[in-house]
């Protein structure tokens, strides 16, 4: 549907007396996908980020050095992101993300040598089960004991205890341990941001289940071809803008609650202006959640569990360097390279179509990695370059820049706290992020879900 035709129909226009319908508090992909959907609505929406840039912990920022445009991390979609991509043809940007036809994986073993993992045009999970098995990286053993794992993508079964990690699940499905270190694990900690032998078993599955029980091109992996801001936050903007609402970004809010024996939310604050407004999602990261409500408001005290969740769950790093050269030193548009430090490696010239030669290395579940200097993580990945990449041996290095991201995801271990609801029970409150319970680890596709739920939810 064109985007023109798109803003303001569908349901009736939600009213109120104020400026505003709804305030959505926080700009990543949460805050937006809702935001957005209820601008498609008809809704009069205000957006304020806290932030000087839309995003959240999935934008992009220029580089002083180069005048790029780089990624805070580098955020990769799969097929099976349904919500993600309604959200972003909803906006106009569908065609910012350059996604397979079918899931093809490029793999570094330890002694260099590049094998790649191709699944077939076949219904799933047999494509799966065809591309592991012709995939002769690994011995025969383990690759006949992919057809063990099978059942529990195909009937949809997680862990039978929620105290049971990644790798216990995958040993108990009869996975060997060369598939599980070259495949199994390496998935378990780019999806869930932690050592298989941490996360639970639970969130795992169910991104396996998504992956390989649908359709072929739910395991493909998508690319944005623009930095992040670009592929989706500034695209958002201009569609909620156009549909008569604001974005208001360097704006701290607060909630303001009901008086005493009141139950539910009064206004938002934000620079000394206090906004009425009858609906609000909270479309902030988890750790913020405790910082949003006025310093002469109470939380209500239906959320006091949620808030002291959030304040025992974990956050975890990510940590990518990014590496500039005087020449192009890479083929493919991504490698994985297995039992390495460094997990990741993806070509920014591939993805943008740019002369330069600009890598990003990436290291999920980095909390070794993270306390280092930026000079010793520059060198140990230009080493890593080198290592893997002939093409690099005689390129001269440009560049090397570090991001960390500290509180990247959340901890999924056995045991963690409750995620919450997107309903809160309270009048007029709504939690949107990706530490909701949607079932998925903390990633675009739960955020945006988590999103979307919130905006169906307000009438």
């Amino acid at each position: 549907m064109d985007r023109d035709t798109d803003v303001g129909k569908g349901d009736a226009r939600l009213l109120s007396k104020g400026a505003f319908d709804v305030i959505v508090i926080g700009a990543g992909c949460a805050g937006l996908s809702a935001a957005s959907a209820l601008a498609q609505r008809g809704a009069r929406v205000l957006i304020l980020e806290a932030r000087p840039r839309l995003g959240g912990r999935a934008t992009a920022f220029q580089d002083r050095a180069t005048g790029e445009r780089v990624d805070n991390g580098q955020h990769v979609l799969f097929g099976c992101y349904r919500e993600t991509f309604r959200f972003l043809d909803r906006i106009g940007a569908g065609a910012n993300v350059r996604l397979q036809v079918s899931l093809e994986v490029p793999f570094v073993m330890p002694g260099g040598e590049v094998t790649r993992l191709r699944c077939p045009d076949l219904p799933p999970p047999f494509h799966l089960l065809a591309g592991i098995l012709d995939w002769k990286a690994l011995p025969l053993r383990d690759r006949l004991g992919v057809l063990r794992l099978a059942p529990a993508l195909s009937a949809y079964r997680t862990a039978s205890s929620d105290r049971e990690t990644v790798r216990d699940w995958l040993i108990r499905h009869g996975q060997g341990s060369s598939i599980r270190e070259t495949l199994w694990e390496p998935l378990a900690i780019a999806a869930l941001n932690q050592a298989p032998d941490e996360a639970a078993a639970a969130p795992f599955a169910r991104v396996l289940a998504e992956m390989f029980r649908g359709q072929a091109r739910d395991a493909a992996i998508g690319l944005p071809v623009k930095p992040l801001d670009q592929t989706y936050a500034e695209p958002a903007r201009t569609f909620i803008e156009r549909a008569g609402g604001q974005v208001r970004v360097s704006a701290q809010a607060r909630i303001v609650t009901k008086p005493a024996g009141g139950r539910g939310v009064h206004a938002v604050e934000v620079k000394g202006e206090r906004i009425e407004v009858p609906a609000v999602v909270a479309a902030v990261p988890w750790y913020a959640l405790g910082d949003l409500f006025a310093s002469d408001s109470l939380p209500p005290s239906a959320l006091a569990t949620t808030i002291d969740a959030a304040a025992k769950t974990p956050a975890l790093p990510i940590v990518t360097v990014n590496l500039w050269y005087d020449r192009p030193v890479m083929d493919e548009p991504f490698v994985g390279l297995v039992g390495s430090d460094i997990h990741w490696i993806f070509d920014k010239r591939q993805a943008f179509g740019s002369s330069a030669s600009h890598l990003s290395l990436v290291t999920s579940a980095a909390r070794d990695l993270a306390p280092l200097g930026n000079d010793e993580l520059v060198q140990r990945a230009a080493a890593r370059v080198r290592d893997v990449l002939p093409q690099a041996v005689r390129a001269r290095l440009l560049r090397g820049g570090v991001v960390r991201e500290r509180r990247a995801t959340f901890s999924l271990a056995p045991g963690s706290p409750p995620r919450p609801q997107v309903a809160t029970g309270i009048d007029g409150l709504w939690l949107a992020s990706d530490w909701n319970d949607t079932g998925l680890p903390g990633t675009i596709e739960s955020a945006v879900r988590a999103g979307h739920e919130a905006a169906e939810g307000i009438r």
